[in-house]
C-alpha cells in the first residue's frame, strides 16, 4: 500500500496476543483504510478501494483508544457486534453475500454452534466452519466444485469471503451457549475462526528439490466507510493462486501457497503476522507480501520503516508510533527487501508498470522534522514512513523482513508487492451504485494475472 499521510492500524494496548482478537472492540462507524502512498503519490478518489493516499481523518473522525477498541458489554459473555461486523447490515455487503453464494455462511455456524454441548465440540464446529470458508472461497474463485456455480457475481471476487467471516464472528459474539463460556474462551473460539478462515493454518508444500516454495500473503478489504462496496486486489489474488503450481521464467516449477491477513492494528501488535509466517518462512524459497498501493502501477518496495503513521483501520481504530515488536531493544528502524526487483521491473509482467520504489520519509539523525528521500534512508534516520507508507501494508513488508532477518534468513528472496488501486468504473463512482461493473472486473483479472507473472519471474533461478 502506498504511504499514507500519517494513519494507523491495531492499536497498541497491553492485551494478550490473539486472544484479545476483535473481542473487545467498540461499535462505531467511520473511515478505513489500509495503504499508505509515497509522498507525492496521488489519492485515490472516494471509492477506488484499495490501500491509498487518504488526507488523515477523511470521511469523519478516527477513534482511537480504549473506547474505540473496547467492546460494550450485550450480556453475559456477549459483545456487541464490531464496527466491521455493523457494517454488514448495509445493502451492498448484502448484495454481495447474496450473490456471490456465500449469504448461508452466518446462519451455518449458528446451526453448528447450537447443537455444541461443550467447549471442545464448539471448538471443533468453529474449526471446521472456518476452514470450509477458506476452501469454498479458493475453490469458487479456481473454479472448482459447487462453489464456482453459486452465484451470479463474477468467480474471482474476494468479498464474499470477507463479509461471510465477518457474518461467522458476529454470531459466534452473540452466541449464548447451554454452557459456561469465559470471555477468554470466546476469544479463543474467535481467533480460532479468523485463523482457519485465513488459510493461515493450510500452508503445505511438496516434499523434495524440484518445485520452489512460493509463499504470499494478501489483504482484507478497507476503506469500506468510504465505499462499503470496495474489493482488494491482493485478497482476490492470494485467492486465485493458493495450492496452485505456477511455470516460472526459467522454465521451473512453483508451489504458491497463501494467506490472508485482516486490516487491524491490534492483530498486528499481538503478533498475527510473526506466527502465521515463523514456521514457513525456513522451508521457503521466496515470500512476498501483497498489498494493494497506488493508481496504475505495480511497486516494488526497496525499504520498510518501524513507524505507525496514524491512519484508521477497519475498526476506526487509529495508532501512531514505532511498529511494536518483540525485542524492542534490537529493533531496526528500517528494514529490506530482497526479492529481485532489478529483474522484475525489467521484465514485461503485464499492462501495468512495476518500478522499484526507493522512496522514504525520515527524520535524518540529529534532526527532528520529516524528510522525503528519493534514494532510500540516510544513516542513522528515524524511520515516518518506508516506500510502503506508514500503515498496515508497510509495517506487514516491516515485520516479516525483520522477521527474515531474525530467523538468520537475510538470503531469503522476499518483501513487499504494491498492486494498483482497483477502481469501478467512470460511470460507477457513487458508493450506492453496482457492487461490480466491466472496468472493475477486467482490472481485477488484470492485477491477478500480473501478480502471478512477477512471482514468475521472482521465483525464477538467477
Amino acid at each position: 500500500m502506498p504511504r499514507i499521510p500519517r494513519p494507523s492500524h491495531p492499536t497498541r494496548t497491553s492485551r494478550t496476543p490473539r486472544a484479545r482478537l476483535g473481542v473487545f472492540i467498540g461499535s462505531l462507524a467511520a473511515l478505513t483504510a489500509l495503504g499508505a502512498a509515497p509522498p507525492g503519490a496521488a489519492a485515490v478518489p472516494s471509492g477506488a478501494g484499495g490501500p491509498v493516499a487518504v488526507p488523515s481523518g477523511a470521511g469523519g473522525p478516527v477513534a482511537s483508544g480504549p473506547a474505540a477498541s473496547g467492546a460494550r458489554e450485550a450480556g453475559a459473555g456477549v459483545t456487541a457486534p464490531t464496527v466491521e461486523e455493523a457494517r454488514l447490515d448495509r445493502a451492498a455487503p448484502q448484495e454481495i453475500l447474496r450473490r456471490g453464494g456465500f449469504d448461508s455462511a452466518g446462519p451455518g455456524l449458528a446451526a453448528a454452534l447450537a447443537g455444541a454441548r461443550s467447549y471442545a465440540a464448539a471448538e471443533r464446529a468453529v474449526t471446521r466452519q472456518g476452514s470450509a470458508l477458506w476452501r469454498r472461497a479458493v475453490d469458487r474463485v479456481q473454479g472448482r466444485g459447487p462453489a464456482a456455480r453459486a452465484g451470479d457475481l463474477s468467480r474471482d471476487d474476494d468479498r464474499p469471503l470477507y463479509w461471510a467471516r465477518l457474518a461467522m464472528t458476529r454470531e459466534l459474539r452473540a452466541w449464548q451457549p447451554r454452557f459456561a463460556l469465559s470471555d477468554p474462551d470466546r476469544a479463543r473460539l474467535l481467533d480460532r475462526l479468523e485463523v482457519t478462515s485465513r488459510g493461515q493454518n493450510t500452508v503445505r508444500y511438496p516434499a523434495g528439490r524440484g518445485v520452489k516454495r512460493v509463499l504470499l500473503t494478501g489483504f482484507d478489504p478497507f476503506t469500506l466507510d468510504r465505499d462499503v462496496r470496495i474489493s482488494n486486489p491482493s485478497g482476490a489474488a492470494a485467492l486465485a493462486l493458493d495450492g496452485t503450481l505456477i511455470r516460472t521464467a526459467d522454465g521451473g516449477r512453483a508451489r504458491v501457497e497463501t494467506v490472508v491477513f485482516p486490516v487491524r492494528w491490534q492483530d498486528f501488535a499481538d503478533g498475527t503476522v510473526e506466527r502465521t509466517l515463523r514456521p514457513h518462512l525456513p522451508q521457503v524459497d521466496l515470500f512476498t507480501t501483497v498489498s494493494q498501493g497506488r493508481v496504475g502501477r505495480f511497486d516494488v518496495e526497496r525499504t520498510n520503516g518501524a513507524w505507525r503513521g496514524g491512519f484508521g483501520d477497519n475498526l476506526n481504530v487509529s495508532e501512531t508510533g514505532l511498529v511494536p515488536v518483540t525485542d524492542p531493544g534490537s529493533q531496526p528502524q528500517w528494514t529490506r527487501t530482497t526479492l529481485p526487483s532489478a529483474r522484475i521491473t525489467a521484465a514485461d509482467t503485464g499492462p501495468f508498470p512495476v518500478y522499484d520504489n526507493t522512496t522514504v520519509t525520515e527524520i535524518p539523525a540529529g534532526g527532528t522534522a520529516p524528510v522525503t528521500r528519493p534514494d532510500g534512508p540516510t544513516p542513522g534516520s528515524a524511520a515516518r514512513a518506508g516506500g510502503g507508507g506508514d500503515y498496515l501494508s508497510n509495517e506487514i513488508a516491516y515485520r516479516a523482513t525483520l522477521l527474515r532477518d531474525r530467523l538468520g534468513l537475510t538470503g531469503l528472496p522476499g518483501g513487499h508487492l504494491h498492486t494498483p488501486v482497483l477502481q469501478f468504473g467512470p460511470g460507477n463512482t457513487d458508493p450506492g451504485g453496482a457492487v461490480t461493473d466491466p472496468s472493475f472486473l477486467r482490472d481485477r483479472a488484470a492485477i491477478t494475472a500480473q501478480v502471478r507473472s512477477v512471482v514468475a519471474v521472482a521465483a525464477a533461478r538467477r
